[in-house]
């Protein structure tokens, strides 16, 4: 596979619309590009107070006991697990934060005026603000402690990260083997291969010409093959395209990915456009509740039966 000329590809959309943000689930790259903008702002910061506008933000917590835990505590580093951002403190404690659907961050003066739909927000040192929005009120806060991190329920099932030295050939044929289920859904479980979302689980299968209804079990080693070096190849180059593009800190979203990244896929909402390979126009199915976007000429839909997941 030519995951060079891949990336190469994906790369493209670091070039230009880049203030629209997609309004699709950020997927591993977006969330990685915020928590390398917030790792530049927020260590050595002190949160001097906290707030909570919305409850249901910090299911686990009352907003008074989150808060408590939170005054006067430092940030020291910003991870991140999956699409999980860790936000991690010297009083043992790491935040973690899912940004689901619209959740972003704001690092501004504290005597900014803050948007609707700000659900957190964390007055810091030297007179900066922290501040969560949400419009779509998805979003997730939970408070753990660090030495307990991998055993929070957020975190405990996620499969190895793609770009880790755990997810290789040998654990993507294992656990591809061991389900019925289409290949693109297994690409989806989180359990399973960590990270990918609808837009670059369709990509990676076009780029191993791999059916996405095709069941797991049945891809064949050769197109193992292919998708195991395509899925990192895709993951890879939209990090690097997001970690060249200036953020703005009074949005924090790492939305690059909106009409940008239409110039770099090759499937992905190309329904009825002719195929970069072969001019086939591109088809879309549904798939457990989603759009998925092939080519049925470069992507062969050979003899699939599908069956439900033992």
């Amino acid at each position: 596979m030519d995951t060079k000329g891949l990336r190469t590809r994906v790369l493209l959309l670091a070039t230009h619309n880049l203030a629209t943000r997609s309004q699709l689930m950020p997927e591993l790259p977006e969330v990685e590009s915020v928590a390398a903008y917030l790792r530049q702002l927020l260590p050595e910061h002190t949160i001097e107070q906290a707030v909570i506008n919305r409850a249901k933000l910090i299911p686990a917590h009352t907003p008074e006991e989150f808060c408590d835990r939170l005054k006067g505590a430092t940030f020291t580093d910003i991870g991140r697990r999956g699409k999980h951002i860790l936000l991690h403190l010297d009083s043992s404690d790491t935040l973690i934060v899912h940004l689901r659907m619209s959740g972003r961050f704001l690092y501004v003066d504290q005597s900014a005026e803050l948007p609707k739909f700000t659900h957190a927000i964390f007055a810091l040192d030297e007179n900066k603000l922290l501040a969560f929005q949400d419009q779509r009120h998805f979003g997730m806060m939970h408070l753990v402690k660090t030495d307990e991190l991998h055993q929070a329920k957020e975190l405990s099932s996620l499969a190895p990260e793609p770009l880790g030295p755990d997810f290789t050939l040998e654990y993507l044929t294992t656990t591809l083997s061991k389900s019925k289920r289409a290949i693109k859904e297994v690409l989806l479980d989180q359990t399973r291969v960590l990270g990918l979302g609808n837009i670059y689980a369709a990509e990676a299968l076009f780029a191993a010409r791999i059916h996405p209804e095709l069941p797991a079990s049945k891809v064949t080693p050769t197109q193992l093959e292919d998708l195991h070096p395509a899925i990192q190849a895709i993951l890879e180059a939209a990090i690097e395209a997001g970690s060249t593009i200036h953020t703005n800190p009074e949005d924090i979203t790492g939305g690059y990915f909106g009409n940008a990244f239409e110039e770099a896929l090759a499937v992905y909402d190309r329904e009825g456009e002719p195929c970069w390979r072969c001019e086939t126009l591109i088809e879309r199915i549904r798939q457990g509740q989603r759009s998925t976007y092939f080519c049925p000429n470069c992507q062969k839909k050979e003899e699939l039966r599908i069956e439900n997941e033992e």
